[in-house]
């Protein structure tokens, strides 16, 4: 008698693949739990040594600085490319193009740029000390 090879049973021998759930890198728990694993199960007749365990400890100290450096550079950057003042404190000193009340081209250079309920805005050195905000400026040269 003679089995017919058929693709059920290809599906049921193969593989699953694995998922993977959770963070794939270690961090400072974790450090710390292999540690205490590490010196639970160390042998009686051989410790580990002070030497070792102060460069683990260095290792986990460092671990946690550059952990903390990492979460404070990630709070500047996401504050400092919301707001709207340091995007406007880059045109300062720039030649700023705008229309009037009567369409004519004007020119000048930006002083000072504030924000007000989150809109900001720019004073122009020209004799009115023109105040514009971002949306009528037309064009920005050095």
């Amino acid at each position: 008698m003679t089995n017919e090879i058929t693709s059920d049973l290809y599906l049921s021998n193969r593989d699953t693949p694995v998922k993977q759930t959770g963070n794939s890198s270690l961090g400072k728990d974790d450090f710390l739990k292999l540690l205490i694993a590490q010196l639970q199960n160390q042998d009686p007749m051989n410790p580990m040594q002070d030497k070792d365990f102060i460069a683990q400890m260095a290792q986990f100290s460092s671990l946690e600085q550059m952990t903390n450096m990492s979460t404070s550079l990630n709070t500047f950057l996401t504050q400092s490319q919301a707001s709207p003042i340091l995007k406007g404190s880059e045109l300062i000193g720039k030649t700023a193009a705008w229309l009037d009340e009567e369409g004519n081209k004007k020119q000048g250079v930006i002083l000072t740029a504030s924000v007000k309920n989150n809109e900001i805005s720019f004073t122009i050195n020209d004799e009115n000390h023109t105040v514009l905000s971002l949306n009528d400026i037309l064009e920005v040269s050095s």
